[in-house]
């Protein structure tokens, strides 16, 4: 799973290029031929506060019984505590994750992958310490959000190496870095 320079280059670019837009969160039921009913969740674009909601009312707006859940991700990252939130929804619903060979899940996407029941990652995983805007502080962020912010402990309770929270606090926000398969092993996430 090595990158070359050229696809570092545009990851990084993509990340800090991103307009602040809510991600694009698409819940959706289909019909398997083999496995019958699936519960589809696309996670897409930057992650920002309400995203929680469009993805909680899609998962009620499809009740019943399903095969399989499972939650697409091709995401930029952002708001890290939108992301916490929205893993944790993920992971008490039930869902799997998938980063398709076409994706990327970087930045706060990390929580939605470590949420997932099963996790699959055919994409690139691109790792970094959050970033708060206007210098504000994640016990900042937290308070005002009225959450407590804590990765290790968000990574425990996924069955998540804690060791992942440590190691992302090392990469500034500036300089992702894309996991090799053996890193994601390593910490959980596959």
């Amino acid at each position: 799973m090595r990158m070359s320079l050229l696809q570092i280059a545009v990851l990084s670019a993509a990340a800090l290029c991103s307009a602040a837009t809510q991600a694009k969160v698409e819940v959706e039921a289909t019909q398997h031929k083999r496995l019958g009913p699936l519960l589809v969740a696309r996670v897409s674009e930057d992650i920002a506060p309400g995203d929680y909601e469009t993805l909680l009312k899609g998962l009620r707006a499809h009740p019943g019984k399903f095969a399989r859940k499972t939650a697409l991700l091709d995401t930029i990252g952002g708001s890290a505590l939108e992301a916490m939130r929205m893993g944790r929804l993920l992971r008490e619903t039930g869902f799997d994750v998938l980063v398709p060979a076409a994706g990327v899940c970087q930045g706060s996407c990390i929580y939605l992958l470590a949420a997932g029941q099963r996790k699959t990652v055919r994409g690139y995983v691109g790792l970094h310490r959050p970033y708060f805007s206007s210098g504000d502080s994640a016990r900042g962020q937290a308070a005002y959000h009225g959450e407590r912010y804590s990765p290790a402990a968000f990574f425990r309770a996924m069955h998540v190496s804690a060791r992942l929270a440590e190691d992302m606090q090392h990469i500034d926000p500036q300089h992702m870095r894309v996991l090799t398969t053996e890193e994601l092993a390593g910490y959980g996430l596959k």
